[in-house]
């Protein structure tokens, strides 16, 4: 079966001034349909660049990248628009929520762009916060914002779900809640999920884990031991 994300020896260099900064060197790796991948790495490996240049947000240097067969870095800007728009999902480490509008609101903006979305009522209730979408921001926990955030991104009914830290603003207990929302709707949804993390542990939920170090893939190998999220400790 063809890989559903492949990256071929991608190369990112920035410029600054006369300065260059190789971000990514040579980077290749596959993602299978329907997997739950962990990209792991420290603070400056690579792995933040390599969510934004799959996620369209940001351009490789050379190399190529495809989505479902599709060659994402051969898009010019308004097809990485529409690309955003309709083939992915985004959940960060902050939850970005629009504050004058409720949880409803939020997700039903999102909805609103795209050509075939889910019912955001319905999406509330599949992510837990079906007594709390008439709630605004400010009158949210951390864990229900990202809550509402994830189902902002999963009412765009997107081919594939990128998630930059997205536990990082979340206390243990709250986190673990969040990370098993991901790897159920992973798992019943079918959606390919990709989370960026600097969290080992989270390894082990994987089906799929890709190490990054220096701007290099240092491994990648497919998990034989799934675990779910209640029984990871870190």
């Amino acid at each position: 079966m063809p890989a559903f994300v492949e990256f071929r020896n991608v190369k990112k260099i920035y410029k600054t001034g006369e300065v260059e900064i190789e971000a990514l060197s040579d980077v290749s790796f596959e993602i299978g349909k329907g997997e739950f991948c962990v990209i792991v790495g420290a603070s400056g490996a690579g792995k933040t660049t390599i969510l934004n240049i799959l996620g369209g947000m940001d351009t490789l240097t050379s190399g190529s990248v495809f989505l479902d067969g599709r060659e994402v870095s051969a898009l010019n800007r308004r097809e990485l628009t529409a690309y955003r728009r309709y083939d992915v999902g985004f959940v960060f480490q902050f939850y970005n929520l629009v504050q004058n509008l409720t949880a409803r609101e939020n997700v039903e903006l999102a909805a609103q762009i795209c050509r075939d979305p889910l019912d955001a009522a319905e999406t509330l209730r599949q992510v837990g916060l079906a007594d709390r979408m008439n709630n605004f921001p400010a009158q949210l926990s951390g864990g229900e914002q990202q809550r509402v955030a994830i189902a902002r991104a999963l009412a765009k009914n997107p081919k594939l779900l990128l998630c930059d830290e997205p536990t990082g603003a979340l206390d243990y207990k709250t986190g673990k809640a969040v990370l098993k929302l991901l790897q159920d709707t992973c798992r019943e949804s079918g959606m390919t999920v990709v989370v960026i993390t600097h969290n080992q542990a989270l390894t082990a939920m994987a089906d799929r884990i890709i190490t990054v170090k220096s701007g290099r893939i240092e491994s990648m190998r497919l998990n034989g031991d799934i675990k779910d999220v209640e029984s990871i400790e870190w």
